[in-house]
Formats: structure tokens, sequence, C-alpha cells
């Protein structure tokens, strides 16, 4: 079946009238029967009752007309995507540790993968400096990172949300009963500390002369993994809030730093490199959510 062929046919089952179908079309009258009636013999099938003054449609002629109006309309909106330069297909590379500002950039890469199923979401879990190697080598297409880094060398986006430390302990714990956490409530407890906290060193103002008193007794780089130590009651966790299940069923709180210790959330790319176009529309949906 040829497209021509097909809206030849829509027209006259629209307008239920050969002559009137063919001054649509710019085509002969001769020339609009002989097309439909070699796509009858093409089917094998009647496709109209054609009566003195008005054509309808036999039950297969409406069979086709309902799969004829969404191969049109697929072929027209293909040919439309073409030539505005709208495919947008391919892979989108998002490197990041955990973070509360994923939660947007998430949304915004669903949104695009609803309006363009061709595209496919690669996420790769791992420190700041892990991510912005992963970027230099091009293995990602984007790093989200935490923490106050210098971004010069970088495109970026700065989100909104921002990164609270905090204390993850057992409910049942004394600490629990605390609003809030203060350098001197860790003095001697088993702490567990992401690499990248300990490496850049955010705590040192905080805890100030304490700090040969604090207890690090392990390191981590995915929550998960060391909440289920903190769980057994062995260890307290420092991370970020909103990491950890808070759901009834969880035997897990977090509580706060005080004084109020943060980290902002950046996404950066490579500068002055041409984009694919899934990238270039993932910026602008990003962009646009920051307003």
């Amino acid at each position: 079946m040829e497209l021509r062929v097909l809206r030849y046919f829509l027209a006259v089952a629209q307008y239920q009238n050969m002559t009137k179908a063919a001054h649509e079309l710019l085509v002969s009258q001769p020339t609009l029967s002989k097309q439909l009636a070699d796509l009858e013999t093409e089917l094998g099938a009647q496709l109209f009752i054609r009566g003195h003054r008005q054509i309808t449609l036999t039950e297969e002629g409406e069979y086709l007309q309902a799969r004829a109006k969404e191969i049109v309309q697929l072929a027209d909106q293909t040919a439309a995507n073409i030539q505005a330069d709208q495919i947008i297909t391919g892979r989108l590379s998002i490197g990041a540790g955990e973070s509360v500002g994923m939660k947007r950039i998430m949304k915004v890469v669903s949104e695009i993968i609803q309006d363009y199923p061709d595209v496919k979401i690669h996420l790769v879990s791992g420190n700041a400096d892990e991510m912005e190697t992963a970027l230099k080598h091009g293995t990602i297409d984007f790093a989200v990172l935490m923490g106050k880094r210098d971004l010069n060398k970088y495109s970026y986006l700065s989100l909104p949300e921002v990164n609270t430390w905090g204390l993850v302990m057992k409910k049942g714990d004394p600490l629990a009963l605390k609003e809030t956490i203060s350098p001197n409530d860790l003095i001697d407890l088993p702490l567990l500390m992401s690499e990248q906290a300990i490496e850049e060193h955010p705590f040192q103002d905080w805890w100030g002369n304490l700090d040969k008193k604090m207890n690090i007794i392990g390191t981590f780089t995915l929550v998960f993994n060391a909440q289920l130590m903190v769980s057994q009651g062995n260890a307290y966790m420092i991370t970020f809030d909103h990491l950890i299940n808070n759901s009834n069923s969880s035997n897990l709180t977090f509580r706060p730093l005080s004084p109020t210790l943060t980290e902002p959330t950046n996404i950066i790319w490579k500068k002055n490199i041409a984009q694919s176009k899934v990238a270039q529309l993932f910026i602008k949906r990003l962009a646009a959510s920051l307003n």
C-alpha cells in the first residue's frame, strides 16, 4: 500500500463522494477510481459500497480507515521531525553521587524518555573525583557533584537542592531524642563517613579541635551498603539527608548536624564540545525546571 493511495482512500471516505474527493485531491475522477479499485484488488476486499450519490465504507473499509489515519499521521510526523531537525535518539549518560538533587534530574530524564522512547539512559554512581575523571575521559555526558568545587573549567547548572549533613542511627538510640547533633555528641562514636567527605575535609572547621576524638571506623561510597551496618547497631553514619529509608518499617533515623553543614549540588559537562541532540534537550529542560 502506497501512502499516496491511502491518502486518496481517506479523502473518499471523508467526502463520501468520488467527484468531490477528486476535486480536493487535484486528480481526475477516472484516475482516482482506478487507484481505489487497484487498492481493493491488492487487499482482496471490497472497501466501498458505491451508491448513485454517496459512497459508504464496508466493514473492511472502516477498519482500513482507522489504520490508514494512523499510518499517514505517523508518516507526516516523521517527515516533519526530519525537516525540523527534531529527531531525538541515543544514550544519555549521567554520573553522580547520592543526593536529593537527583530527584529533579531523574524527573527531567523520565519526561524525555516518555516523549522520546528511543532515548536510553545510563547511570553511573561514584564520588565527585570519579565522576570528574569519567567526564574527562568521555565515558559520561554529565556529572552531578556535591560540595564546593572549582567549576570554572566546565559548563554547569547549579541546582537549588541543598545537601544537609547529619547523623544516621537506629531509632532507639539515645541520640535520636535530640533534634540536632553537635560535635561533642560524636566523640568516641564508631563513625562511618564517605570517602569524599574525609578527602575534602569539610568537617575540619565544624568539629574543630575535637578531630582527634573522632572514631572513624570505616568509609563508604554508597549509603545503602553502609546503612546495613548501622542497622545492626554497631555504627553511626554521617551522610546527607533524604538518602535513607524514612518509612515506618525502617529502624533508622536521621538528625541534622548543628551548626548546620550543607553542600551545594551542581551538574557539569564539558565546555566547547558539540553536544548530541538528546544532551542539548536535557540541558534545556533541566534549566527550564530551575525557573
